[in-house]
């Protein structure tokens, strides 16, 4: 199972990255625990200055802007 953050303050691009990264997670098969990180000193905890933030494992896989599909895919099977 990955664990996976996605880091931000709760606004719509914020909430379309967590929909997204589970429904590629659905689309594989990968089983995930997600979890909305909306506070400010943990976001900035890891490094992240522009959100959405999305972190697998433990490791930063992005920040700023809204993913690419293709790019989850890729996170999430690695």
């Amino acid at each position: 199972m990955k664990d996976v953050k996605v880091l931000g303050p709760g606004c719509k691009r914020c909430t379309a990255t967590a929909e997204m990264v589970q429904a590629e997670a659905d689309r594989l098969g990968v089983s995930i625990k997600l979890e909305k990180v909306t506070d400010y000193a943990a976001i900035a905890g890891y490094g992240i200055a522009a959100t959405p933030g999305i972190v697998m494992d433990g490791k930063v896989v992005h920040a700023g802007g809204l993913p690419k599909a293709e790019d989850v895919a890729r996170w999430l099977s690695a």
